[in-house]
Order: structure tokens, then sequence, then C-alpha cells
């Protein structure tokens, strides 16, 4: 730390005009990196995060209004114009985007995006630039890179795709690394390499870097220092053991204290963070998080504390009672208190005594492997579930795992079906295969669904009350409609005076809140779960989980759960079943599977799960999960032809 710092961050504040007033995204961030160190930025949506590193990249749009200052070496950014920042970009700063897929242009082959970034910053020949992008694709663990260059972004996978970004990011060795999430969209094992590759570039290049992400395990296992922001500004800053082990502020208490780990079996309830991040337009005097902070007092409401030393030179805390804190607790006891959840109705009851709600046997799903524009022929077949069995009983989860393409969502759209072509589906004891239309119809009350994305499964032009009223007068619901979904919105956790507002006026804990109430108009017995929590922030997922396990032991409801984030699948599910190219490699009670895997891609799951313990987390042992000939992770398998099938391969 002797070194001078590379980038130096004072006073930053980006705020934009709005209809309701200005939005004040950042105030006052400041910061430095030095060589060869990693800076952790963590918060919740909203926080500044991303802002602020739009700033320092020059990308704001031209209404922003920046003040401040942010330095290279001794070069002040803000002083520079488009033109000049294009020289600093990509040379000097080097950025990686969340979303691979829309940071790469769709018409150009990965060749050319990358000789494109190395000959806008050196004097190259296209065959020498060529020659440095094989390289730079092999750097970042993609296999036969010369061949590869010639492909388009659509032909790789999601993992490939985010290893190119991160080629192009590098290509000129910058002194500066920024990655904006870059992990979010990847599974756990694809998560665990790109982490791997993004070290692996920073100790070629010797850049600092800036990690952007909302999952403190990755924080725990890539950061030398944290810093914590809230409502456009850094709550608490710090190196990364003392911030986990120590931590002062009640906001970073209470993200450390929400975040599920898959390293620990917990029965109890996880730790919210009441209330939701406040919108950041004309905010009154004070602290902001004192709305939602369990131990505020008159002295927080009257102006916004400053970010000040505490425990120390190098760790801050924006907090009037920080020095009250003592290893996130105060007087000895926790910050936050921890929601009792209500009792198990079905506690001391065993497994084999309970009804079976849904039993599925030798489940398959094949489609068809077409090739041609005009005369389309069958030329193989995708097996992407290949013979499932298994069964979820009365008030159990039962969740299914496993990476992108192993065949989850189609084994969870064949059972909503209620009619597979292959296999059997008994619902509530009764063969699906064999039911009426008009069975069918009415078996639908006993089997709901909770989407990924809160926004998109709800219609917009539709009131809180009609969303969830359609499935009651769908299915024929005798009883008073308003009533019902007055009480609904009450056990879910929704204030029934918002009845008459759009999804558009909640917030994305909320809509999912609206979801599952919907799902639990018609009494169901199974609600089927796809990635129910995956798009909502660490302490609104704490709140949700919670949700989903109180009215399990509350109503005795069961659930097929999908989901890529094994902490959650532990602290929810009762089973699990790993799924691998389209079948189960291994299931069992969670603990049992968790605790003690055998099949060696549980194994290579279980071990790129980051944990939020830097201490742990740093001297964990990675497990590489099997890989195909294509470098594919988990893909169902395909039959092709003996004939032609190389040629295919290469196409």
């Amino acid at each position: 730390m002797t070194e001078q710092p590379i980038l130096s961050v004072r006073d930053l504040s980006v705020s934009f005009p709005s209809e309701a007033g200005t939005v004040n995204a950042v105030r006052g961030v400041n910061f430095d990196l030095y060589p060869g160190r990693t800076l952790g930025i963590v918060g919740e949506s909203g926080s500044g995060k991303s802002v602020t590193s739009m700033a320092i990249m020059g990308l704001l749009p031209d209404y922003a209004k920046i003040e401040g200052s942010i330095t290279l070496r001794d070069r002040e950014l803000l002083d520079l114009n488009d033109q000049q920042m294009s020289s600093i970009r990509g040379n000097d700063i080097g950025m990686i985007f969340q979303d691979p897929l829309s940071a790469l242009t769709p018409v150009f082959t990965i060749g050319d995006q990358i000789v494109e970034a190395l000959q806008s910053h050196q004097k190259l020949s296209r065959a020498k630039a060529l020659n440095q992008a094989a390289e730079l694709l092999d750097l970042v663990g993609i296999p036969e890179p010369k061949r590869r260059l010639k492909a388009f972004p659509h032909e790789f996978s999601g993992g490939m795709r985010q290893r190119a970004v991160i080629a192009i990011a590098i290509a000129n060795n910058p002194r500066v690394l920024i990655a904006d999430e870059p992990t979010t969209a990847l599974d756990v094992t694809i998560q665990a390499q790109i982490l791997d590759v993004i070290k692996k570039a920073q100790r070629e290049t010797g850049a600092a870097t800036i990690m952007i992400t909302h999952d403190m395990g990755v924080v725990a296992g890539t950061a030398d220092d944290v810093m914590v922001m809230y409502a456009g500004r850094p709550v608490e800053s710090a190196p990364v053991d003392d911030l986990f082990h120590h931590p002062q502020m009640p906001y970073t208490v209470g993200l450390l204290g929400s975040t599920p780990r898959v390293d620990i079996a917990s029965d109890g309830a996880l730790t919210p963070i009441g209330g939701h991040p406040p919108v950041v337009v004309n905010l009154p005097p004070g602290c902001p998080f004192a709305p939602r902070c369990p131990i505020a007092q008159d002295a927080c409401c009257e102006k916004d504390p400053e970010l000040l030393p505490v425990r120390g030179e190098k760790h801050y805390a924006a907090c009037v009672r920080s020095e009250e804190i003592v290893d996130g607790t105060l007087n000895g006891e926790a910050l936050f208190p921890t929601p009792q959840l209500a009792e198990d109705r079905l506690a001391g009851v065993p497994r084999e005594e309970r009804r079976t709600i849904l039993e599925v046997k030798d489940l398959k799903k094949d489609f068809p492997l077409i090739k041609g524009a005009v005369l389309k022929r069958r030329v193989g077949t995708v097996h992407a579930v290949r013979g499932l069995n298994f069964d979820v009983r009365e008030g159990e989860c039962f969740a299914i795992v496993g990476e992108s393409g192993c065949g989850k969502t189609t084994t969870l759209l064949e059972i909503m079906d209620l009619q597979p072509e292959d296999g059997v589906v008994i619902l509530g004891g009764k063969d699906a295969s064999q039911m009426s239309a008009r069975e069918r119809r009415n078996a639908r009350s006993s089997l709901q669904m909770v989407f990924q994305d809160p926004m998109s499964s709800l219609d917009p032009r539709l009131t809180i009350r009609d969303i969830i009223a359609e499935p009651l007068t769908s299915l024929g619901y005798e009883g008073d409609i308003d009533e019902r979904v007055q009480e609904l919105m009450s056990l879910v956790g929704l204030d029934a005076t918002q009845i008459d507002r759009f999804p558009g006026h909640f917030s994305g804990g909320q809509r999912q809140r609206i979801g599952l109430a919907r799902a639990l108009a018609t009494n169901p017995t199974l609600i089927v779960l796809d990635e129910p929590v995956s798009a909502l922030d660490v302490s609104i997922q704490a709140g949700m989980i919670n949700l989903l396990d109180d009215l399990k032991r509350k109503l005795g409801l069961s659930y097929l759960f999908v989901a890529h984030d094994l902490s959650v699948i532990r602290h929810l599910s009762d089973r699990v079943a790993v799924m691998y190219r389209g079948e189960f490699v291994e299931t069992g009670n969670v603990d049992d599977i968790f605790d003690h895997p055998q099949h060696p891609y549980t194994k290579a799951l279980l071990s790129a799960i980051p944990i939020p313990d830097p201490a742990i987390e740093r001297t964990r042992e990675r497990i590489a999960p099997p890989r195909d000939e294509d470098g594919g992770h988990g893909a169902p398998i395909s039959e092709l032809p003996t004939k032609g099938l190389a040629k295919l391969w290469k196409r």
C-alpha cells in the first residue's frame, strides 16, 4: 500500500433529472485503487454501484450531472470529452459487463471484435492482431481458440461469451479492470471458472480491479477491500476480513445475516432487513437507513452521518452508534430480530406416513434435431429428460438442481402440462393421462406455479385485485372473491389497501409476493417454484424465503423447487435431486447430499458455491465438473447419425 493509487475517486456525485425531481444516484463516493488489489462494491439494487462504474468509464448520458474528481494516475477524467475518453476506455480501463450477449455485437465474429479492441489502441496488422486474439481466448480458457475466432456470439454458451468479454477487456493490458456483476446470469460452476479467469487476468496484467456484485460470497473470495453502498453513498468500508468478521454498520450486519449459507444446515428463519431501499429523490435529512434500522435513535434522523474511522485507520462506518456495535451485536444481542416461523403442522410425522402429492414415473422428453432452412429434415434427437422417477410428499419441499440445459425447466413444463408424451404423472393419487378434460381442468386448482421473473409473469394492465382473482374466476370460485383476495394479500404480507394498484407500483419483492398470492388462491396442495428468488436483492430474498417456509409449515403445502442457488435450496428444501444431462445422478435428504455428496458432479456443484466467509472461501478446493468434448457442461445428450457427424459438428 506504499504505492501510489492507480485510480482515485473523491467526493463523486451523480444526479439525473426526472419528473419526480432530481435523482441523486451517487452521493459522495471516495476510494483509492492500488495495483494488483481488488475493491468489492456491494449493495442492493439502486444503491449506486453501477452508476459509479459508468461514471469512471465516462459512459453516462449527457444529461447526467457529475461532480467531484476521478483521477487516473494524475490525469483528471471528468475534464475529458468523449473522444479523449475513447483513448482510455479499453486501453487504461477495461470493463466486463453484466450481460455478455448485449455487450457483444451479434453480427461480427468474436475474432473481429477482439481485433477491433486491439487495433483501436495498438498499431498492429490484422494477422498479428488475430494471433493475439487467439492467445487471449486461450488465456481465458476457450478451447480451440483459432477456430473459435470465427464463431459469432450466439454460437457461444453464456460462460464462453463472458470469457470472450473478459478477453476484450484485458486485450490491451489495462491498469484498471471493472467487473460489473460479471457472474449474475451464470451457473455456479461457470461462475467459479469466470472468477478464476478474472483473477488470472488480474495477475497477468497487474491491474487494479473493481468487483461490483450483490453476492457476499463472491466478495469474500475475490476482494481485498470492500465498500458497502446504500442509497447512493458508502456506509462502510474496510479490508475484507474486518468487514465480514467485525461489521460496524447495521446495514452490513443485516446483509450478512440475510445471506443463506451452503455450508451450514439451518431449520430456523433467515434474518431479513425490514422495509425497502429508499428512492433517492428528495431524500429527507438524516441517515437513509434509519427507517429500516432496528437501533435507530432521534439523532439518526437529524443529519446524514459521516463515514468515519472505527476499529483502526482502515475501517470506516457511517453510523452514529458504530462504536457500540461489537462483532455485529449491540450489548451482546443481535441487532436484527430473527422471525419466528409457524409451528410445523406435520412435525413428527414420518415421511413414509405422509400423503403422496405428486408421483413421477419414467418421465422422458425428446426434441427432434432439425437441419435445413427450406427442406427441413430430422437428423437426430435431443434427449432433454431421460427417465425421471421421484415423488413429493405432503408438507415437503423437493428441489431439483443442476446447470442450465440439464432439463430442469423441461421437467417442470411436462408436469405442469399434465399430459406427458412419455412417462406417468400422478397428481393426488390419479394418473394425469387418464383424466378427462374436465378432471384435468379441476386438477389445476391443486397445482399452481410461481415464476422466476415477477414482472413478466404479472399483467401490467391489471390491478392486483384482478391478478389474484384471475384463477378464482377461471376455476369457478363460489365465495366472496374480494374477501378472498384481501385474505391472500394479508397471508403473504401485503397491505390490503393496495388492492387497486398496478404491478408497476410495487417493488420486485412485493411483485413476487403477488405472484405467490395468486398461486395460493385456489388452495393448492403443490406449488411449483421456478427460481422464485433469483431476481430479488439479498435482503428482500431472505423475507421471501421465510414466507415460503412459513406457509409450508402453516398450511402443509408441498413445493417442487427449481433454483441454481444451492444456498437457498439447502435452507428451504427437505429433499434434493441433482440433475445432469437429463437424469438424476444423486437424490436424497438435503443435509445428506450437501454434507456427504457421492457423485463427482454433485461434489463439483457444491465446491463452486461461494461461502460468505473469507477465511473459508479462500482455502476451499475447487472440483472441476465433467465436460463434454465441445466444452459443454451438463447439456442434454444428442443422438446423431454417424454419417456426416464431424461435418455437422463443425457447422
